[in-house]
């Protein structure tokens, strides 16, 4: 299967440069993914091609990410950080694209080599007028955004942001269309949290089940149990989501086992919410348990924050997108998703929009899919997008 380059006419040699540069360096990208943590040969890539381009400072807050600082030359002003993420997914291409991955078991099944070409281009449009921009940019190329406890907190750690007044970053998205971006102020990803319960009962014969505390028939009263603190016990304007997600106990037909376990996630975007979940269904699990005769354990990890985008740079960012794009690309609210970013570590520091690139439509795979794919007029889109926020952002207020 053959994509094509499906892009805008563009205003410019410049610009047609440009579009075409970032379609190679995502291409590339996508060739060569790898995993959390181990993205030496991206970085490597990534530094690479910073290093080629004027007024850039370009170090490496830790191994396997890439800051690159770009000074204004229009005057004071404030100090803007620009986030792409570079991790890839353990999971085997099936797109058939002649790009496709080159690595057996990993993918770029999230967009994550369109963020960073996107943001390659920003810094390579940038760095060559400096006079065009107060302040200063930081451009960081961030590692291990899909695997907790995330590259974010890591980048924040090693003091990368220090000094800076705002924060932006992007994401493509396959469900979007293409030529749509998503620009909402206050919650828009939730806080992905984990838990793992173990039910410790009495194990025996699957004949004789008087003589057992059957785990998987307290686990099943669990599993719909839980349903009702999301129906019963929230307030129905709230969102939340409980997932038992996994289920695993025993060795064969004619045999009850000792134990049995159960996973899964919960999500949310109220702090105080946040908290009383686990409250909740530990309850649950003790009740039950306790009724059948069962012990059990119980453990509850706390993910990555909720990103909740600032009112006022939102606000910004929606005249920088009109400005930008006019009546060519259509800028909307949309609706908070129970998806999670570790980009809400950048938002403990300073205030920041995380915004949402249309880049499929209905017939485009969904994320984290063997055959995920995006439009790629959207890294055009993203691309400009960077462009313009940096500009604006940097000014003065």
């Amino acid at each position: 299967m053959t994509q094509s380059i499906r892009q805008p006419t563009p205003a410019s040699i410049e610009d047609y440069a440009l579009q075409q540069q970032v379609i190679q360096w995502r291409r590339y990208l996508h060739e060569h993914p790898e995993l959390s943590f181990h993205e030496t040969e991206t970085a490597d890539f990534v530094e690479g091609q910073l290093s080629k381009l004027p007024n850039l400072t370009v170090t490496r807050p830790t191994p396997t990410s890439v800051l690159a600082t770009l000074k204004g030359g229009a005057g004071p002003g404030r100090t803007v950080l620009l986030r792409a993420d570079m991790d890839a997914l353990p999971i085997t291409e099936e797109t058939g694209l002649p790009f496709a991955s080159k690595r057996a078991g990993v993918m770029h099944a999230c967009g994550h080599d369109a963020h960073t070409a996107m943001l390659l281009g920003a810094a390579k449009v940038l760095s060559g007028q400096p006079e065009k921009l107060h302040g200063e940019v930081r451009f960081i190329f961030q590692h291990a955004e899909e695997h907790f406890p995330g590259g974010a907190q890591q980048i924040v750690d090693s003091g990368a942001l220090a000094g800076v007044d705002v924060v932006m970053g992007e994401h493509v998205m396959s469900p979007i269309p293409v030529g749509v971006i998503m620009l909402r102020e206050g919650p828009l990803m939730a806080s992905p949290d984990g838990f793992d319960i173990t039910i410790q009962g009495k194990g025996g014969h699957g004949a004789s089940p008087h003589e057992t505390v059957d785990p998987v028939v307290i686990a099943a009263q669990i599993v719909l149990a839980f349903q009702s603190v999301i129906s019963r016990q929230l307030d129905p304007i709230v969102p939340a989501v409980l997932s038992v997600t996994q289920i695993h106990s025993g060795t064969a037909h004619n045999i009850i086992p000792d134990t049995a376990t159960l996973n899964g996630t919960v999500r949310t975007f109220d702090p105080e919410l946040r908290k009383l979940m686990p409250q909740r269904m530990e309850k649950i699990v003790q009740g039950i348990t306790e009724a059948f005769g069962a012990t059990y354990t119980f453990s509850y990890q706390n993910g990555y924050r909720a990103t909740v985008n600032d009112a006022a740079t939102t606000a910004i960012l929606r005249e920088v997108a009109a400005e930008t794009f006019g009546d060519t690309v259509t800028v909307t609210d949309g609706k908070p998703l129970m998806g999670s970013e570790d980009f809400s570590a950048y938002m403990t520091v300073a205030p920041g929009t995380f915004v949402l690139i249309g880049a499929g439509g209905p017939d485009h795979a969904p994320h984290h899919h063997p055959k995920f794919d995006i439009d790629e007029r959207a890294l055009d889109h993203g691309t400009r997008m960077y462009i313009a926020a940096a500009r604006r952002l940097t000014q003065p207020v």
